[in-house]
Formats: C-alpha cells, structure tokens, sequence
C-alpha cells in the first residue's frame, strides 16, 4: 500500500489521457474533482491487487455518458458517492475497496475522489488497460462477471439500480438512463469479490498512469522530445505526424462520434490520414489504408509538450503526432477482439496488432 495525495494527481491524469486513447472523459475535469476532495478529506490509499482478501468486495466507480457533457456540467462529488452508496444498500454490505472502471481519461481519477471522501482503499488496477466506449467491454465481461447490479445517480438526487442478464443490455439500459439523467451519470457497477478481481483486472494500471504521467511532465522540464520518451516507456510506434486540418463530431446517442482529417508535414509519410472514434479512437487510416486498430490503443500527441488531444477537444491547426501503442494480450484474443474490435464498431476493416517485437 502506498498513498497518493493532491499533488500526485497531476501526473496521473496525464498519463490517464494517454490511455484513454482520446476518449474517457476530460483529464482535465477529473483532476480538479480529484484534487478538490483530496485536499478536503486527505490522501487516498493505493493498494495491491493481492492485499485483498477473497471475499472483499470490490466495486468500480465511474461516469458514463457522452464526455463533453461534463465538461459543461461537472458532476457532484455527492452524486459519486450517492451511486456507491444504492450500491451497498442494494447488497446490503459495505465495499472493501472501490477500483477503477477504465485506466483512461476521467474515470481514472473520479475514483480518487470517491476514495478520499469515503475513506476506501482504491485498488492499482482496473478492467481493461485503456479507455472503451461501451461497458461491457472489459476483462470481467470475458471471464464472465457481471456489470450489475449497477446503480446509477443524477444531480438531483436520484438513483436507479439495475439488474440485467447480460453485459450488453446493461450497456444499452445505462445509456438509455444516461441520457434521461442529463447525458450522463455517475455509475457504481461490476461488483466482485478479491478472487474474481484477481483474475478480470489488469494489476499496477494506475501506477503505470503515473509513471506515464511523469515521463511527460519531465520531458517538457528538460526540453526533452515527449513522445519519443513515453513510446520508450510504454513501447509502441509513431504511425503519422501533422496539423488537423477538420474534424466532423456530433454528440449522439450518449456518445462523441467523428472523425479527425489530419494532413501530413511530409508527404513522404502519407499526404492524409483520418482517425475515427467513438468517444475514444478506434481506427486510423493513411491514405484510405488502415493502420491501427481498436483494441490497441490510438493516441494524437501534441508535437511539442506530448499533451494528448481529446476527442472532444480536437480542432483545427493543432499539430499532433499518431501514436499506436499496444493493448492488453487478453484483448488479443478471438473472444475480445469479437467484444471489442474494428468490425464490433462496424468499421471494415480487420484488427491490425501491432508486431511483438515492436512492443516493450
């Protein structure tokens, strides 16, 4: 166990914006809900996936929604604890520790919140290593737990607690509910106990964050080049460098849909390129040839700092750098490349991983 107080949460959320391949949320948004009740209520204790007990119960806080809804509505650090708590009165226990749904954007430092103002642990780990758009698209989905009962807070004080029988129709019944609730909702879900998380989580993700996170803050201090340092921590490759020259998003259906048109320094590497999302980038093309593919993961990089561009803060003249870096093995899988790939998104295109000897 270790404990990370206010100042930590610069650097984690930096690195949180690098997993969460462009979607998750606004780093940026979490890091002040984040700082603000950590220098209310204290540091947050980090601990080890094997400090659990097999019977603990562990509970992933989040929101859920389109993210530039909490960019102009920040949710109430009531509201997060107002979902764990339906959640422990729905089971009648208390957590034993509160986990991260996603190692990416917002919902990588939401929970730090959630911690701090309840006193919980929060684990060094999470379900999926990144940012995905959907909820049933985590590690517990293929090892067969389930996202409910999940409760579900607004800011007006009301909570709803669902219980579906399958991941997906928790996805689509959370949507639907989010939208109802303003575009978006605080959200307690995928309830396990310390055995199940030991096998449906992908342990240390948040300390990788920080050290992510870190990596960049001292690139920018010792004028050092961001993008090739953090590709040296992490492994992956830089696929495109250029200016974004037009971006087609619309927020629809609880998401940030689009694509960013980027046009190349050096025509040598490719006149054009397009990067589709769905709240998070999920496949990249250079000259109408895809490149990089959901599950790994699709980051923009500004050229100077290494900041990575939202989905939702992408506009015209940033100059970004497209970085592809690798996924979980477990995503590599047939079962979660079907969960979780090009084609689930309905691209036409087939998951491209990238070669072992190009990751670290």
């Amino acid at each position: 166990m270790r404990h990370i107080s206010a100042h930590d949460i610069e650097a984690i959320a930096l690195g949180a914006s690098v997993y969460g391949t462009g979607g998750g949320g606004d780093p940026y948004v979490g890091k002040l809900i984040a700082r603000n009740l950590m220098q209310r209520h204290g540091d947050v204790a980090l601990i080890d996936i094997d400090a659990l007990a097999d019977d603990a119960l562990v509970v992933s806080v989040a929101l859920v929604g389109a993210p530039a809804v909490a960019i102009e509505k920040f949710p109430s650090t009531q509201q997060m604890v107002n979902a764990l708590g339906a959640m422990e009165k729905f089971l009648n226990r208390r957590a034993t520790a509160v986990m991260c749904a996603e190692a990416g954007g917002i919902n990588s430092t939401i929970p730090f919140a959630v911690a701090s103002q309840t006193g919980l642990p929060l684990l060094d780990a999470d379900l999926m290593g990144r940012a995905f758009p959907e909820i049933q698209m985590t590690l517990a989905t293929l090892h067969g737990i389930a996202a409910t009962p999940m409760a579900l807070s607004d800011d007006k004080g009301n909570s709803v607690v669902m219980q579906t029988t399958t991941n997906l129709y928790t996805e689509r019944f959370a949507r639907s509910l989010a939208n109802d609730m303003g575009g978006g909702a605080c959200v307690a879900l995928y309830p396990m106990t310390g055995a199940q998380a030991r096998v449906a989580t992908i342990p240390g993700s948040l300390s990788m964050l920080q050290r992510a996170g870190d990596v960049l803050l001292r690139a920018r201090r010792d004028n050092d080049d961001p993008v090739a340092r953090l590709i040296e921590l992490i492994g992956g490759k830089p696929l495109f460098t250029g200016k974004v020259t037009d971006v087609q998003r619309v927020t629809a259906g609880g998401w940030t849909r689009g694509t960013a048109s980027l046009s190349a320094f050096d025509d040598a590497l490719g006149a054009r390129c397009q990067v589709r999302f769905q709240n998070e980038f999920l496949l990249a093309e250079i000259d109408e040839r895809a490149v990089a593919t959901t599950p790994d993961l699709i980051a923009l990089l500004d050229v100077e700092t290494g900041e990575p561009v939202t989905t939702e803060l992408l506009r015209y003249g940033l100059r970004v750098t497209l970085v592809v870096f690798p996924c979980d093995p477990q995503w590599r899988t047939p079962e979660g490349i079907a969960l979780a790939g090009p084609r689930y998104f309905g691209y036409d295109a087939d998951y491209l991983p990238m070669s072992l000897e190009e990751r670290r």
